[in-house]
């Protein structure tokens, strides 16, 4: 079965290619940014389950870049020793383990917001036009951030490009209206990156996360992305495929709705791409991998509901502590 082969790039060593993909907890909810009891029973299930690759949430590279104020966070080297904690204890399971960094610019529910345009996010208040000061501030954010997560042990870093937080906002038409360099709509994106390369070692995988279509005849498209992608493939190792969250519509979702975006990034970057989308079935997956047309799959709400799908559908081993529990054939 493809999907439970091993996949190696750089030195991530995966057992299997299945991703749990970032999926927002809400869980800190003293405010902090800290890691709860919640958060590591939430990962370390999943693990035990036999998922090959973890990317944990969201993480605020600053305090007001959090989606919510119950958000993680990564601002400041008190976050370090409870993720190194949680790496450490994933390891053990063999699943390798990514952290995503994030600025949630208009789409942050902490206020004053701020964004590339004063552009609100549907009914969301209207954000602060970033100052190239305040941009610069917010790039040297991630770069300590991408620090931190490497003295944390981490894996693989994802820098959050998608579902219309503010590198996405950047980049997007629908949303940066700038007059300024930064009209460049992929300029905050490079800054980004590059900043992050000064602190995140080139032996390990440096991943972003893509919307790479926004539902909108003028926003961003797969080709488009992909003709960005080229001219930084020599700075990025991996792309997280997504769709959406630019702005407020309706997205017709079904099973594999996002494959065809995965498929279009793969075939004209070379670059080796995470796919998914409201995946259940493992067919599914395996035929996406068996066409190469993706070389991860991701389950996230399937993780939600069946942590231990993995054990019930596929032969992989059980964990010693469980195998009492496992049907009988």
């Amino acid at each position: 079965m493809k999907l439970l082969e091993q996949f190696n790039l750089k030195n991530l060593n995966l057992k299997n290619r299945v991703v749990m993909p970032p999926m927002c907890m809400y869980s800190s909810f003293d405010k902090s940014g800290h890691l709860t009891a919640f958060h590591k029973a939430h990962y370390l299930m999943r693990a035990v389950g036999g998922v090959g690759y973890i990317i944990i949430e969201s993480t605020g590279v600053l305090p007001g870049g959090r989606i919510t104020d119950q958000d993680l966070g990564v601002w400041s080297d008190d976050f370090i020793p409870d993720f190194k904690s949680l790496v450490t204890e994933l390891h053990k399971y063999g699943t390798k383990v990514a952290i995503q960094i994030n600025h949630a610019g208009r789409k942050s529910k902490i206020l004053p917001s701020v964004a590339p345009s004063a552009i609100a996010f549907g009914n969301y208040p209207v954000p602060n036009e970033l100052s190239i000061d305040e941009i610069n501030d917010i790039i040297k954010a991630f770069g300590a951030a991408a620090r931190r997560a490497n003295e944390a042990g981490f894996d693989a870093l994802e820098i959050h490009g998608a579902h219309g937080y503010l590198i996405n906002q950047f980049m997007s038409p629908l949303a940066n209206k700038r007059k300024d360099i930064y009209q460049d709509r992929t300029l905050f994106l490079k800054n980004i990156i590059k900043e992050v390369k000064k602190y995140w070692p080139k032996d390990k995988v440096l991943q972003l996360r893509i919307t790479a279509y926004e539902y909108d005849e003028n926003g961003l498209t797969p080709e488009v992305w992909a003709s960005v992608l080229n001219e930084i493939k020599s700075d990025i190792d991996l792309v997280h495929v997504s769709s959406g969250g630019t702005i407020l519509t309706k997205v017709n979702d079904y099973p594999g709705y996002q494959l065809g975006y995965a498929k279009t990034i793969k075939s004209l970057t070379g670059l080796p791409v995470i796919a998914g989308g409201l995946i259940d079935e493992i067919k599914l997956a395996e035929n996406t991998l068996n066409q190469e047309e993706a070389d991860l799959i991701y389950f996230g709400r399937k993780l939600l509901r069946e942590p231990f799908f993995l054990l019930n559908e596929t032969e992989i081993e059980w964990p010693e502590q469980y195998i009492r529990g496992k049907k009988q054939s």
